[in-house]
């Protein structure tokens, strides 16, 4: 009988991206597999899961605001409605395994289904987890991680399995020249890709506009992925530069394998999905974790793709003076980034999505 495994997870690429990978995975073993992903409305699973041909079912829940706000005051309310909604979504479609990959969307579904006694799974990208897997991570049958520094934050250690973080199989599988092409950039060029994730990165885009002139005295161009809060206003910025590099600007890129095939080096913050698929792809990096993140966990880990020798580590509060003599530092020094290259692919977990599906489906039986 096929497998009917539920996927919990959104509100960020980070969090989506890996349940699609596992998703992915999981029909390749087994075809007829039943996917159900759970997200919430206005995030970017509503959008990209249809997309991919996959099934959604909603769910109201959202993060929880330092500040106190209306909003914040809803929260309590949220939660009793997703776990209800939770339940109605897992007796419809009877899932044999509910899989978390973070965020609050993965929380009620998992959580429900541990009092249904249906096998769970989390997956967590961080080195710091996230507040969902901390919460959960004692009640699931298993909890998958990339890093081996995340154990020392979860009290049971007998269901973690290092396996690694998935990412989307096309991942350095894309010919230079067809990304190039698609992207209307010059294959022959020198390219920066400068990415802050699905949400974009406000501070660390202020950083990148200072070193756009002497990228163009470089004869580097840029492919800059915004995010869809800043495109209209870098896009000006950078038009009224009497020099800037040519490229791209664009607030958000579906095929980052495209960007990744083309990239000679990357800015980018430190979100472990993404992380993972600067090592798959093996680009070298500058990374500039967002001071903001739990735990200060995209500060985790950056250092371990520092230590590992695939990137260099660029603070936000220091980005706007050290980020350009770094970046130019870089371009001007091939084998440097040959070396950073070659590392960052050494660390690389390809095969992370099938070791998870494999686990997954094994609970099935």
């Amino acid at each position: 009988m096929a497998a009917r495994i539920m996927l919990a997870g959104g509100g960020t690429g980070g969090h989506l991206y890996p349940a699609i990978a596992i998703a992915d995975a999981v029909r390749s073993i087994d075809k007829d597999a039943a996917v159900l992903f759970i997200g919430t409305k206005g995030r970017i699973e509503e959008r990209v899961v249809p997309e991919r041909g996959y099934d959604l079912a909603l769910i109201w829940i959202s993060g929880v605001r330092r500040s106190f706000s209306f909003a914040t005051a809803l929260v309590p309310v949220k939660v009793v409605t997703s776990l209800v909604q939770s339940f109605m979504h897992i007796r419809r479609f009877k899932p044999d395994v509910v899989v978390g990959t973070g965020g609050y969307v993965s929380g009620p579904p998992v959580y429900m289904a541990t009092l249904l006694g249906i096998p769970t799974v989390l997956q967590e990208q961080n080195s710091y987890p996230g507040v969902t897997t901390r919460l959960l991570a004692t009640r699931v049958r298993q909890v998958h991680v990339m890093f081996e520094r995340t154990k020392r934050f979860l009290k049971r250690q007998d269901n973690i399995l290092m396996s690694g973080n998935p990412v989307r199989t096309t991942i350095g599988s894309v010919a230079r020249a067809d990304a190039a092409a698609r992207l209307g950039l010059d294959p022959a060029k020198q390219t920066l890709l400068v990415t802050g994730g699905s949400q974009g990165a406000a501070s660390m885009n202020a950083a990148v506009l200072d070193v756009m002139p002497a990228l163009a005295e470089a004869g580097v161009q840029v492919l800059w992925l915004t995010g869809q809060r800043d495109a209209e206003k870098i896009t000006a910025a950078v038009s009224a530069m009497p020099a800037a590099p040519r490229g791209a600007i664009l607030p958000y890129l579906e095929r980052m394998e495209d960007a990744f095939a083309v990239a000679d080096l990357m800015v980018s913050r430190a979100g472990a999905s993404t992380l993972a698929e600067i090592a798959c792809a093996g680009v070298p990096s500058v990374l500039v974790p967002l001071p903001t993140a739990a735990g200060d966990h995209q500060t985790e880990n950056a250092k371990a793709m520092v230590e590992a020798g695939a990137a260099v580590l660029c603070t936000d509060a220091t980005a706007r003076t050290a980020l350009r003599p770094l970046v130019m530092e870089l371009f001007h020094d091939a084998a440097r980034r040959a070396r950073m290259s070659a590392a960052a692919r050494s660390i690389a977990q390809p095969d992370a999505s099938m070791t998870i599906a494999r686990a997954i489906l094994g609970l099935t039986r």
